[in-house]
């Protein structure tokens, strides 16, 4: 997908940046530069990555952690930011190791979506990742699989009814992030002080839901695709059994719960179209009466516009399926005090008989085409005998000159 840019002489520029600016031919494309890298959740294509001009808009840069958790940080010291960069950013204590996702105007944008508590704190952005930041970066992660096996194992022994679902350690590791799932409120005073005796590090704990710890975690649905809430969802909905009522969906709840235990959130992605469509079918509750008999509300297609009806109330007998159309118009006949011969008026299609290709060509048929072509080589030949047969037997007859 192409569009035509006109970029303006006029648009203001930081100094020194007109050096760095890519040229323009006047039609442009998907930039690479507003691509992520495959780790990255949530992500959200930078489309005015590679516009001159997009990073002096605003000096907020959004910022991606561990898994789902991003912020907004300023870029106070100027940097030269692109997508992808991996920079060292304020927190408290110490600084964390984060990944640029955007920059420029989008930020703004993003921002409206999901503002932060409190635009006054913003924190800054210190620099970019040295090899040192990296070096602390990496052992800080490698403690945390270790660290929430064993966080689970002590809040079992002081008996609290949580599940410790996560735990991320900030970039220099002097802090982490306890991620836990509860039913209820949880009295953790006494977890905060043996896991800060254990890890030697200061504690923050955060209670998620279900579905946002599906989030962090990350999987693939029966879809095939990767979770929706990995990927693009950050607002949940609340999902009731009413949506899968109105797509006529078994209510079996090991179909209709995933990953997280809860109902699917993509079963309110179409419920609204379906009940729309439903409003153009009649009702359950309507019988249709003909001259054969009387006909009772089965099951209905209501995307297709399909209504199927059996002529007993209980079981499936002498089902008939008609479109929505033809079903308002014998409801309007009964009202009148009509019936019509039959329910469904359309001209059943004449019925083909099946067809053996194997019969439509001999199988060797390609064999006499080799012999009439081989007849045709014998017959060119003995025309060629013939032919020098009947000129000597013309020389012979020629008379002698003496």
């Amino acid at each position: 997908m192409e569009q035509d840019i006109k970029v303006s002489s006029s648009l203001p520029l930081a100094s020194g940046a007109a050096e760095s600016l890519p040229t323009f031919n006047g039609n442009r494309g998907l930039s690479y530069c507003g691509c992520p890298k495959q780790s990255c959740q949530l992500n959200v294509y930078d489309y005015l990555a590679d516009v001159p001009g997009n990073a002096d808009v605003t000096d907020l840069v959004e910022v991606q952690f561990k898994n789902t958790r991003k912020g907004y940080f300023h870029n106070s010291n100027h940097l030269d930011l692109e997508k992808g960069d991996i920079v060292a950013v304020e927190a408290s204590p110490g600084h964390d190791i984060g990944t640029v996702t955007l920059t420029g105007k989008l930020v703004l944008l993003q921002m409206r979506r999901t503002p932060p508590k409190n635009p006054d704190d913003i924190k800054r952005i210190y620099r970019k990742a040295r090899p040192v930041d990296m070096e602390k970066y990496e052992e800080a992660k490698a403690r945390e699989h270790d660290t929430m096996i064993r966080s689970r194992q002590i809040a079992k022994e002081l008996g609290l009814e949580m599940k410790i679902g996560d735990v991320e350690y900030q970039g220099d590791g002097n802090k982490a992030i306890f991620y836990y799932i509860a039913d209820g409120r949880v009295d953790f005073r006494q977890l905060i002080k043996v896991l800060a005796e254990a890890f030697h590090v200061r504690i923050e704990m955060k209670q998620i839901g279900a579905r946002q710890e599906a989030g962090r975690i990350g999987g693939f649905g029966p879809c095939g695709r990767e979770l929706c809430c990995t990927t693009w969802m950050k607002n949940f909905v609340s999902v009731s059994t009413a949506a899968g009522r109105f797509q006529d969906l078994s209510l079996n709840p090991q179909k209709l719960a995933g990953q997280c235990a809860k109902l699917k959130c993509c079963m309110n992605f179409e419920v609204d179209q379906y009940v729309e469509a439903s409003r153009l079918l009649p009702s359950r509750e309507v019988q249709l009466e003909t001259t054969d008999g009387t006909y009772y509300y089965f099951k209905a297609d209501i995307l297709a516009n399909l209504v199927t009806y059996s002529t007993d109330r209980r079981i499936a007998a002498n089902l008939t399926t008609i479109t929505a159309k033809r079903a308002l118009d014998v409801i309007a006949m009964n009202k009148e005090g009509k019936k019509p011969d039959t329910l469904d008026d359309r001209v059943a299609p004449v019925a083909q008989k099946p067809v053996d290709l194997a019969t439509q060509e001999d199988l060797t048929r390609f064999d006499q085409v080799r012999k009439k072509k081989k007849k045709k080589k014998k017959k060119s030949g003995d025309s060629a005998g013939d032919k020098a047969a009947s000129t000597s037997q013309n020389e012979a007859s020629k008379p002698e000159r003496s």
